[in-house]
């Protein structure tokens, strides 16, 4: 959530990265009614103060006009106190109504770009900031998708997912699910190895952990909601990882907080179809290991960057051709000051699949979930937050068994051959 002081002090570029950001004319319009009813509520606040401040001044004298013996004038100043709190009772009621139709407002309004973001409003825009320089994969003729490759090997049953529950739900089999196993042990290692705290958090979050990080209202209609108990499916991690230090006000010797975990993630993908939903291409249920960081906002960029090698670091170990694309301004999320999105090459759909987004929230998700902390000279600030794939299985299976096909079967990498029991499926 935006801060209150910035869209005040800094209106011009409250703007100019709303548009940047592709945001309606109607989201624009909030801002000139966010600074009105912001000024209702200093109003409403100043008033209020000045009648506290002549009742706490009127109860004191009461006080001493009672131990005076003088009961009479006494009883005429509680009179003139009794008015004054029904006049605050109303300034109250004025100050608790701006203030949410302030939070009503601001929330309805994305995180500002970071400078660096480039403009546009389409993937194609999008900057390609590093990419694969070695050579691309050169599959022979009688290369397979990866989704004849899982039935050929028997490793994905996706008919069983449909009779199980329905599309976008696969059932992992015999060196598929080993496979699977392989690769959450070896992310999670990776990351515990960079320093990351491992957690094991809860997959259903109520309506304030999913509104701290950003996903109500914006992806509400994305989520999977169980009416009956008000919780929600979490789409990632990022979700109950970050929440851990919700309403929290940190010391500056308690950075860097660095968190990992593994979960299933759901997604109802509404709206998806055609070839983008073949396979493992997209799902509603899928595996993935997150990273998240809580930083200091004088670091946080410098930290951005160690997680986008980290993710990098992952790729290059397990032999994937992949790039790494900076998002422009109409691409980027809801809550991203700054996203690098990583994709791999699919070299039997001989196309990118997204794998990962490493993005730096700043203070938009603090703002909402009151994290703070006390810097250098005592003030309390707002923290950073990050996060970042690493890795998202389902896409990173489907790139591993089409890339590292051979004639004689699915080579493994060396760096994921001690987890996984085998150097081949055939």
């Amino acid at each position: 959530m935006l801060e209150i002081g910035i869209i005040r002090e800094e209106k011009e570029r409250v703007l100019a990265g709303l548009r940047k950001k592709n945001v309606s004319d109607e989201q624009l319009n909030l801002i000139d009614k966010i600074i009105s009813e912001d000024d209702k509520r200093k109003s409403a606040q100043t008033k209020m103060d000045l009648l506290l401040s002549k009742t706490n001044k009127l109860s004191d004298e009461i006080g001493n006009l009672f131990k005076s013996g003088r009961a009479q004038e006494a009883q005429a100043l509680k009179s003139e106190v009794a008015d004054l709190k029904e006049e605050i009772r109303t300034h109250e009621s004025v100050l608790r109504e701006a203030k949410e139709m302030l939070d009503e407002m601001i929330i309805q309004l994305p995180n500002l770009p970071h400078s660096s973001v480039p403009f546009g409003s389409k993937p194609e825009e999008n900057e390609v900031f590093k990419a694969w320089t070695s050579e691309m994969p050169q599959l022979g003729p009688n290369a397979l998708p990866h989704w004849e490759l899982a039935e050929k090997y028997n490793l994905i049953s996706f008919k069983d997912g449909v009779t199980l529950t329905g599309s976008g739900f696969p059932v992992y089999k015999n060196k598929g699910a080993r496979l699977q196993r392989a690769l959450i042990n070896f992310f999670l290692d990776e990351a515990i190895a960079a320093g990351y705290q491992e957690i094991q958090p809860p997959l259903l979050v109520n309506k304030e952990t999913a509104r701290a990080t950003g996903q109500l209202p914006d992806k509400e209609g994305q989520m999977y909601y169980c009416e009956k108990d008000d919780f929600y499916l979490i789409p990632t991690a990022e979700v109950p990882l970050t929440n851990l230090y919700r309403d929290t006000i940190l010391q500056k010797s308690d950075f860097p907080i660095k968190l990992t975990g593994y979960t299933p993630c759901f997604r109802r993908e509404a709206g998806s179809y055609g070839s983008d939903v073949k396979g493992l291409n997209r799902l509603h249920q899928f595996d993935k290991i997150e990273i998240v960081r809580m930083e200091h906002p004088d670091h946080s960029y410098n930290v951005l960057m160690e997680m986008v090698a980290h993710v990098e670091g992952l790729l290059v170990k397990l032999e994937l051709p992949y790039r790494i694309l900076r998002l422009c301004g109409g691409d980027m999320s809801f809550n991203s000051a700054l996203t690098f999105d990583f994709e791999t090459w699919s070299a039997a759909q001989e196309k990118w699949l997204e794998v990962s987004s490493v993005s730096n929230f700043e203070t938009f998700q603090s703002n909402r979930m009151k994290l703070r902390f006390k810097d250098e000279e005592g003030k309390t600030r707002l923290a950073h937050t990050l996060n970042g794939s690493a890795l998202a299985l389902a896409r990173i299976v489907a790139t591993l068994l089409e890339n590292h096909q051979t004639a004689d079967g699915i080579r493994i990498p060396k760096a994921l051959q001690a987890y996984t029991g085998f150097d081949l499926i055939s």
